[in-house]
């Protein structure tokens, strides 16, 4: 892994669970780690009860638009985590491949997407206590 490893969020439509992922990874290690984020089939927007969600906790991801997963996203890098999109991530030797199971937000109210958001928040800050922790502050 590079200086500065960088993580894929993939998800069918990347409306919903990467999307989170990716802001979550992206707020919480800043700028210790890179952040993708794709779907095998993307829909149109971001969840509008996704965007709320995340709004209550002070991240605004409402300027996000779902994006194609695409082989060189992939090949790019370091850690792969899928959510739910089944075989359709390309698989190339050398990367660690993770898959979180979590209920899909589509078609949800926000209140059912809270409980969602919470999880991917514990699950995000695990990853980045493994491939990113916070360097202890130098002593004077």
């Amino acid at each position: 892994m590079a200086d500065k490893p960088s993580v894929l969020f993939v998800c069918v439509h990347n409306a919903g669970r990467s999307q989170m992922a990716a802001a979550w990874l992206t707020h919480l290690a800043g700028d210790r780690v890179e952040v993708r984020s794709a779907g095998s089939n993307p829909g149109d927007r971001v969840n509008p009860a996704v965007v709320e969600a995340m709004a209550e906790v002070g991240i605004d991801i409402s300027a996000e638009t779902p994006k194609i997963l695409t082989v060189d996203a992939v090949r790019e890098s370091d850690v792969c985590i899928t959510m739910g999109c089944g075989d359709t991530c390309p698989v190339f030797p050398g990367k660690r491949y993770l898959d979180w199971k979590l209920e899909d937000p589509a078609g949800q109210g926000v209140e059912a997407v809270r409980p969602i958001r919470d999880e991917i928040k514990t699950l995000v800050e695990g990853l980045i206590a493994e491939i990113a922790p916070a360097k202890p502050e130098a002593t004077a």
